[in-house]
């Protein structure tokens, strides 16, 4: 499988401000920038930019640690799976004030998207993501120190079966922008781990 490095990315929305280097990423955030689709809001934002690797790998995980100086409302930065503008995932922390920010995820399914999220300290301003694939199925994992990763979700995306494009973004829904920095990028072979009823002693209910 081919690695998180240069010469296999691309942009969706080339930013105005960024470096990108086989070790680390930097990028500038661009103001009124997002990704949501309908839901509640009724609104539709298709603008936020993503630097993607493409992939016909059904199984593999994505690692990547992210470091961000954040302070306006929605300001988010993380993994994103973009498929096309009605079909994608990401994962990030979004501000919200000084004391909370929700660290959290949206998947988008046929132009329909959902958000689930947490609340943690806005005084925390790094996170490791862990995106990892099963066919069409997909894991979140996120982690504090890189080590110790703990589950945000499990998922499917309806046309995430052949090849994918995966990668990072940097967005700031609001007249703002703040600097993101990706490091240890890395791509290996699938980290979530294979289940079954029968191993597992699992008995399904009638």
């Amino acid at each position: 499988m081919k690695q998180f490095v240069k010469e296999n990315l691309f942009w969706i929305r080339e930013p105005d401000n960024y470096e990108v280097t086989d070790e680390k990423i930097t990028v500038v955030s661009k103001p009124c920038t997002d990704l949501w689709q309908r839901t509640y809001y009724g609104f539709q934002n298709d603008n936020a930019p993503c630097l993607q690797m493409k992939t016909a790998e059904k199984y593999f995980s994505f690692t990547v640690k992210t470091s961000f100086n954040s302070s306006n409302l929605f300001d988010q930065c993380g993994i994103v799976v973009y498929l096309d503008s009605e079909n994608w995932m990401k994962s990030s922390i979004e501000y919200e004030n000084d004391e909370y920010q929700r660290l959290g995820s949206v998947v988008t399914n046929n132009g329909y998207s959902d958000w689930a999220t947490t609340d943690i300290p806005s005084s925390v301003k790094e996170m490791w993501y862990r995106l990892s694939r099963r066919e069409s199925d997909y894991y979140i994992e996120t982690s504090n120190d890189g080590v110790n990763f703990k589950q945000m979700r499990a998922f499917h995306l309806f046309k995430g079966d052949a090849e994918i494009s995966f990668g990072i973004y940097a967005a700031s829904p609001v007249e703002s922008s703040f600097t993101a920095v990706f490091t240890n990028m890395e791509v290996t072979e699938c980290k979530w781990e294979t289940w079954s009823a029968a191993d597992s002693g699992f008995n399904q209910c009638d």
